[in-house]
C-alpha cells in the first residue's frame, strides 16, 4: 500500500496495491500497523455509508467538535467523488487551507481526515456510494459544519457541483469565520 501525504499535515491517502489475475484482483484495504505509523493509533467505532443518486451532489462541509470529534477514513465503493478536507485547527499555518482527492472503486484510494478538519465531497458520477469509518460515534449536539462554497476557502469544486443538491442543513451552514474555534493546532499536535 502506498501512503500519500500532503503539504497540510494530518490527512493521508492510502492507495492499495492490487494483485490481479484473470478472475479480478485482491487488495488489502486497511492495515492497522501502517495506519498507526502514519496517522496515529485511531480506533474506529462506527461505519457510515451514503448513496447519492445524481452527479454533482454536494455533501458537507461537516465535522464533529470535541468531546466527540471524529477522524474519518473515507472510500468510494461505487461511482466517484472529489473528496475534500479543510484544516480548521486554530493556530495551524494551514488554517483554512484544503486538500482534495478523487476517490473511485477503480483506484481504491482512501482518504484519512483527522479530527480538526471539515469534510465534504462532490459526486462525479450518478449512483455514488461513499463508505467511511469514524473514530467516535455520531453526536447531534457536536455535529457542525460550514458553507461548502465559503469564498475564504476558495475550494476548486468541479463544474458539475450543484448547489440545489445541498441538504437544508448544508444550505444554512455559516462561513468558517463565523464559527468559533473548536480545534487548536498545538493541542492536537501534542496528542499525535
Amino acid at each position: 500500500m502506498i501512503v500519500k501525504t500532503y503539504e497540510i499535515s494530518g490527512p493521508c491517502a492510502f492507495v492499495p496495491s492490487r494483485i490481479a489475475d484473470t478472475r479480478g484482483w485482491f487488495a488489502e484495504t486497511f492495515r492497522h500497523d501502517l495506519f498507526a505509523r502514519h496517522c496515529g493509533d485511531a480506533a474506529f467505532v462506527q461505519d457510515n455509508e451514503s448513496c447519492s443518486l445524481a452527479a454533482g451532489t454536494v455533501r458537507g462541509l461537516h465535522y464533529q467538535r470535541p468531546p466527540h470529534a471524529q477522524g474519518k477514513l473515507v472510500r468510494c465503493t461505487a461511482g466517484a467523488i472529489m473528496d475534500v478536507a479543510v484544516d480548521i485547527r486554530a493556530g495551524s499555518s494551514t488554517y483554512g487551507h484544503w486538500i482534495a482527492e478523487t476517490l473511485t472503486p477503480d483506484n481504491g484510494t482512501q482518504l484519512w481526515i483527522p479530527p480538526g478538519f471539515a469534510h465534504g465531497f462532490c459526486t462525479l458520477l450518478p449512483d455514488t456510494v461513499v463508505a467511511y469509518k469514524v473514530t467516535d460515534y455520531y453526536c447531534a449536539e457536536c455535529d457542525l459544519g460550514m458553507r461548502w462554497n465559503d469564498p475564504a476557502l476558495a475550494i476548486d469544486w468541479p463544474q458539475l457541483a450543484n448547489p440545489a443538491s445541498l441538504s437544508p442543513k448544508d444550505r444554512a451552514q455559516p462561513l468558517l469565520c463565523e464559527r468559533p474555534a473548536h480545534f487548536f493546532f498545538e493541542e492536537l499536535a501534542a496528542c499525535a
